[in-house]
């Protein structure tokens, strides 16, 4: 919603006019001037918080060109723009106060790919590795390799000319742009590649910006090539942005490539890219070396380059315990062993071999493993190593490392990890040294740290821990990053060696010297007014603008300071975001936030969402509101005594009156709650817990929706409507009893079976679960017992696979016995009904507990029921009992179980629950054991989220984004079933989404083994 008339500045009036402006000159794609937007997009994964005036989304070049035309126009020359992409930048690259351009929403097409040339074309919002994925068939890849490469887009790798693993082999961007398309301010759109010099004359001698840009380069370059020969050092990440040292290239060609690359959008804006594309190397492995000091580490890396690997990795003891807390750590546990006769690993260097010739590939491992064995012990040497051979199981190492760089701000405590003097370059053979000098000056301020990074390139990632919210620690990022450019001149090194300089860049003209006049002439050539992404790298020549200072600038801290401790304590999972951006992860098989996938809007990802809530917690502060306390009211206060002002507040709202709590409120309704987030973003961001405390406050002032009631309620009407479930059934066929639940909020809702689970219990002379009925249990009946704890999905709408299982178990030779149906909660925590759900928690915990004390297995069939009881419960009591997946028990408990025939084979491929893969990550392996065991194939299917979560899918304002996140990955695999494999889903909600979109029945794991038991 725009700012009141009232509350409109003169530049906010400005910007307004200007994207008012852009609609009526026909530009096509989002202008979102809304308070919301603009904060979402305020961070970065950086420490500083710079709120823009809008965003604005382009469709295509064509937008870009509206956008640059009239910023050109007089009354519009202050207008500032900023390119974003990925906007993981961890130096503020893409921070403004003006409009932020985002490219990656529309314009993410991959144009053309020629297999034959080795080249693809591509626009500027395509992520890195939906590039390699669509480059994979052709046996092709983009070679720049980064731990962001999930979310980094092809433009942003450009603008910060980014690198990361193997750039020793493979170089920068930069080494594999072949041309660039950019506009340019004034509307110019120019196609750039290196040029003859032949080429070259044609273009100086034509009339116009392009031209005057292209002599003043080829002059500047020619007068001063020996000064730049001087000032630019001999390093593979020698990162400068306007690299004048390439203006001419190897090959002595003019490239304008060199100049745009690493510009970060200071110059112009970058549409599209041809790229060079690589042949992906056929063998690979990848040697996993320990060591018992990251010194050691450091110094062996050097001599371990002789032995002509790919790459060489270094991650010290502090990252690599973070990883091993961390549900990566279950996919490559076994390639780091740890004997109980060795020292605790404090640093490992991952050594990386790749090729297209088997044996020479093994023979080089071979000659580096020998010399290990040779040096293992010796003084700064390794103590032991692992090798891993192909692709499939090194990513899943690299998969580890590039986590590792979230995981830092995952630290415990308010002093986090934080990313300020974190990419220096310095020549290999001085790392080690400068590393220990570097080190020496954050132990010297008490500071801890992690470390990780290309040891290959002499370039180490450095993040101290620092509580940016203390005014005092604050001032240690210029104290810090004074010394470490002081250390980096020693060691003739550079501060900014691979992620770009931002905000930094105030040392630019330190690192320059006397030539940094002539790097002020070329962005002054291609943007006079200091419009594009002003402050960074350089200022116009003679405009007097200055650089962005490092503390100058605001930061995220200072905004937080503002929110009370308890109340920072109570959200602390949004409060801990740091802005690296995981959740913007493009792959559509990948379960992270299924509604940032399903809009592509920003306020509706994991980030966004904390971000928001981070603002609103702050405002409120500001306005003297202290939220803590105002849930506490909302838990104590009367309804009755309470609805006049909710409907006073709520009539306000629907007349009009702004409260950014609404936009909040907005962001908040696309979430799932599927907690993919909790469980796949390094900082552990979670979601639901901070959105049902954010809707508890909410709903405190603002009248509920009646769907909220119904959902809530759910748990506890069904086992009533279960004894006569035919006229609910009716009422949800027919025409009339629909239109009533879509007034109310609700487009449908499963039926319930008639075929009650108390009769089919009684039937099977099954035994529920009291603790006097287990008494009078012998040892042996006892040992061979489980308790089916119920929930409200499978008890009653899906009656006969609680059925199955007991039949399932019963044939395996389990004592099977079931719990008496307790509501759950977890819709109740959903909605925000924080006060009923912790009452109902308490009561459940109760009988629980009871029924654990007996020592008798508790098992849950739904997944996301059942990691209620491990999650959601951890706010109302420190002692939860152990309910386990059904997996999770019956894979330790069929090593008792013996079969006297052979079971038929038959092979199956399962489509796990969202919150069992990002929660319960080892329990999706135990179904294939399971299977295994009993002689059958089960393969995990790679989706993203089947769009329902529990009651989602069925909500009206939800219903439209629910099929769209199921169109991304499930449909697919849905309606093109393997003739040879039975489809099968964990979880209740992705059965009943498959059935009600695609009119297809899905089993269960635990009803596709019955039914082959049934075959004997």
């Amino acid at each position: 919603m725009i700012p009141r008339v009232v509350d409109i500045n003169p530049t906010q009036r400005l910007y307004l006019e200007f994207i008012e402006t852009l609609k009526t000159r026909g530009f096509q794609g989002d202008l979102n001037p809304e308070y919301a937007h603009r904060v979402v997009l305020a961070t970065d994964n950086s420490i500083y918080q710079v709120l823009p005036q809008g965003i604005v989304y382009p469709r295509n070049a064509q937008d870009l060109i509206y956008l640059a035309r009239l910023a050109s126009e007089p009354q519009f020359n202050s207008i500032v723009l900023s390119a974003r992409g990925g906007g993981t930048g961890t130096n503020g690259q893409s921070l403004t106060d003006g409009l932020v351009v985002d490219c990656s929403k529309y314009m993410n097409r991959i144009i053309e790919i020629n297999p034959d040339q080795r080249w693809v074309r591509v626009q500027a919002g395509v992520v890195k590795d939906q590039l390699n994925a669509a480059l994979k068939p052709y046996g092709l890849f983009f070679a720049p390799e980064l731990s962001t490469s999930n979310r980094a887009t092809i433009g942003g790798m450009i603008n910060t000319d980014a690198s990361g693993q193997g750039s020793v082999l493979y170089g920068k961007t930069r080494d594999h742009v072949l041309e660039l398309e950019s506009v340019w301010l004034g509307g110019e759109r120019w196609l750039s590649k290196a040029l003859s010099d032949e080429e070259l004359d044609n273009i100086k001698q034509q009339p116009g910006r392009v031209a005057d840009v292209h002599r003043m380069l080829d002059d500047l370059y020619s007068e001063h090539k020996d000064l730049i020969d001087e000032k630019f050092p001999k390093l593979n990440r020698c990162l400068t942005g306007y690299d004048l040292a390439h203006i001419r290239d190897e090959s002595g060609r003019f490239n304008l490539n060199s100049i745009l690359c690493g510009a970060e959008g200071s110059l112009a804006f970058i549409s599209e890219a041809k790229l060079n594309v690589l042949p992906i190397p056929k063998y690979s492995a990848l040697v996993n070396v320990k060591y018992d000091s990251f010194e050691a580490s450091l110094r062996d890396a050097k001599a371990l380059m002789e032995w002509g690997p790919t790459s060489i990795e270094t991650i010290d003891s502090k990252v690599l315990n973070l990883a091993m807390g961390d549900i990566v750590w279950d996919t490559v546990r076994a390639y780091f062993p740890q004997e109980a006769h060795e020292p605790a690993i404090q640093g490992i260097n991952l050594i990386e071999y790749t090729g297209d010739d088997e044996e020479i590939l093994r023979q080089k491992v071979e000659k580096l493993t020998t010399h290990l064995r040779e040096v293992s012990g010796q003084p700064a040497k390794s103590f032991g190593f692992s090798v891993v051979y192909g692709s499939t199981e090194i990513n899943k190492i690299w998969a580890m490392r590039k986590k590792a760089v979230g995981l830092l701000g995952n630290a415990k405590g308010q002093k986090r990890p934080i990313p300020f003097v974190e990419d220096t370059a310095v020549p290999p053979e001085n790392l080690a040294d400068f590393i220990m000098d570097f080190r020496k000056v954050l132990d010297d301020h008490g500071l801890a740290y992690g470390m990780f990074g290309h040891v290959d390139a002499g370039v180490l990632h450095v993040r101290p821990a620092i509580d940016m919210k203390d005014e005092a620690q604050e001032g240690l990022i210029r104290t810090i990053t004074d010394e470490v450019v002081r250390l980096t001149q020693q060691y003739k090194g550079l501060l900014w060696g691979e992620h770009g300089k931002g905000v930094r860049s105030e040392y630019a003209p330190e690192f320059f010297g006397e030539l940094y006049p002539e790097v002020q002439r070329v962005k002054a050539a291609f943007d006079p007014r200091n419009q594009l992404n002003p402050g960074k790298i350089a200022t116009p020549l003679l405009s007097g603008a200055e650089l962005l200072k490092i503390d100058e600038v605001p930061t995220r801290g200072q905004h937080d300071r503002q929110i009370p401790l308890a109340v920072r304590e109570t959200y602390d999972s949004a409060m801990n975001c740091n802005g690296n951006g995981a959740c913007y992860n493009y792959d559509p098989n990948d379960a992270m936030c299924p509604s940032w996938k399903g809009t592509r809007q920003r306020i509706h990802s994991p980030k966004g969402r904390a971000s928001l809530v981070r603002e609103w917690l702050r405002v409120m502060s500001v306005k003297g509101v202290d939220v803590n306390e105002a849930a506490q009211a909302v838990r104590q206060a009367s309804f009755i005594k309470a609805l006049p002002s909710r409907i006073k507040n709520t009539l306000k709202k629907r007349k009009g009156e702004y409260d950014f709590s609404h936009e909040v409120h907005e962001a908040m309704m696309g979430c799932l709650a599927c907690k993919s987030c909790v469980g796949q973003c390094p900082i552990k961001v979670n979601v639901p817990d901070f959105r049902a405390r954010f809707l508890e406050v909410y709903y405190g002032r603002y009248l509920r929706p009646l769907k909220d009631y119904m959902v809530a309620s759910l748990e506890f009407m069904v086992p009533a409507l279960s004894r006569f479930p035919q006229p609910y059934n009716w009422l949800m066929k027919n025409g009339l009893g629909r239109a009533v639940i879509k007034k109310i909020g609700m487009v449908d809702s499963p039926l319930l079976c008639t075929h009650t689970l108390r009769k089919g219990v009684e039937e099977r002379g099954i035994e529920w679960a009291t603790p006097s009925i287990i008494e009078s249990l012998s040892d042996y009946q006892r040992q061979r017992s489980v308790i089916i704890v119920q929930d409200a999905f499978t008890s009653y709408f899906e009656t006969a696979l609680v059925l199955d299982v007991i039949d399932l178990l019963s044939r395996l030779g389990f004592n099977v016995l079931v719990a008496p149906f307790m509501p759950n909660g977890k819709p109740l925590h959903v909605h925000g009904f924080m006060a009923a759900f912790a009452k109902i928690a308490e009561r459940n915990l109760e009988v629980l507990q009871q029924l654990e004390a007996t020592g008798v297995p508790l098992v849950g069939i739904d997944p996301s029921m059942t990691l209620t009881y491990r999650s959601e419960y951890k706010d109302v009591s420190d002692t939860l009992p152990k309910v386990q997946l059904i997996q999770e028990w019956l894979a330790d408990a069929l090593g008792s179980v013996s079969f006297k025939a052979d079971l038929p084979q038959k092979h199956f491929k399962l489509m796990p629950h969202c919150t069992e893969k990002t929660s319960a990550a080892p329990s999706i392996r135990q179904w294939q054991t399971i299977f295994q065991s009993l002689g059958q194939t089960l393969d995990v299917v790679s989706v993203g989220c089947c769009g329902m979560a529990g009651t989602f899918g069925h909500e009206t304002e939800n219903y439209r984004l629910s099929r769209q996140i199921y169109s991304l990955s499930w449909s697919e695999v849905v309606n093109k079933p393997d003739s040879e494999a039975t489809l099968l889903a964990t979880g209740y909600s992705c059965r009943s989404q498959v059935k009600r979109l695609d009119q297809q029945s899905l089993l269960h794991p635990a009803q596709a083994l019955l039914a082959v038991l049934q075959k004997l």
